[in-house]
Order: structure tokens, then sequence, then C-alpha cells
């Protein structure tokens, strides 16, 4: 029984990811960097929680963000700011309002990483659920 109660818990969360590279940026670039951005969105509180990995960057980074509404190819404002970051893995967690949450789900979000060699971003990757 233990299991089947804890297993219904789950059902209320959804996992979500992203892969982070300079080629998803808006416009390209040829950053070595990469990341990786695994996620859970618990439906019943609006409770977003995640850890971000990244390594070969050009530098630092300076400030990094969750942007959205947008798709893959496009470009959007900040919807969320990451306001810990520093070292490689970076952990948060936000409750979302309702917009952000839909567009989350939606699939309209993204993960942005900036540097000062590239203050639009170095590496980005399409928030998507797994």
């Amino acid at each position: 029984m233990a299991l089947l109660a804890s297993g219904a818990g789950h059902a209320d969360s959804l996992n979500l990811g992203a892969t982070l590279s300079g080629a998803a940026e808006v416009p390209p670039n040829t950053s070595a960097g990469m990341g990786q951005l695994q996620a859970e969105f618990d439906k019943a509180t609006n409770t977003f929680s995640y850890t971000l990995r990244y390594s070969g960057l050009s530098g630092p980074v300076k400030a990094a963000h969750f942007h959205g509404p947008a798709e893959a190819g496009k470009n959007a404002g900040v919807a969320l700011g990451i306001s810990n970051i520093g070292e490689s893995p970076v952990q948060g967690r936000a409750v979302l309002t309702a917009a952000q949450a839909a567009d989350l789900l939606a699939g309209k979000w993204y993960v942005n990483l900036h540097t000062a060699a590239n203050p639009g971003g170095e590496v980005r990757g399409q928030v998507i659920a797994e």
C-alpha cells in the first residue's frame, strides 16, 4: 500500500529537461559549452524545481534565466531568473504563476546562460517534458 500511495503523489508531477548548446542560441554561436537541465513541475502546487549542470563555457556565468514564452528558434523575455548562479551544478525552486505554468507545460520556456563573451547567451536549451 505504501508504494501505491507514494506513486499517486507522483501523478501530480511532470519531469522536464533541456540540453543546452551554443547551436541552440538565437542566433547560433560556436561555443564549446554545454549544459543539462533536469527539472520537475508539481502540478498541485505549481512548484518548479530544477538542477542545472554546465561545463566548457568561455568564462564564468554572468547571468542565467528561464525565458518565455517562445518556441525553439525564437527569443523572449525573462520568465524566471536564476539568482544563485555560480559553480555547476545550480539548484533552485520557485512557485510559478498560472500563466508561467501554462507556458512551461506548453514547451515555451528555454533556459539561457550568459557570459561576458556571449552576453546575449552562450548556451541555451528548450525546456520540454521527458
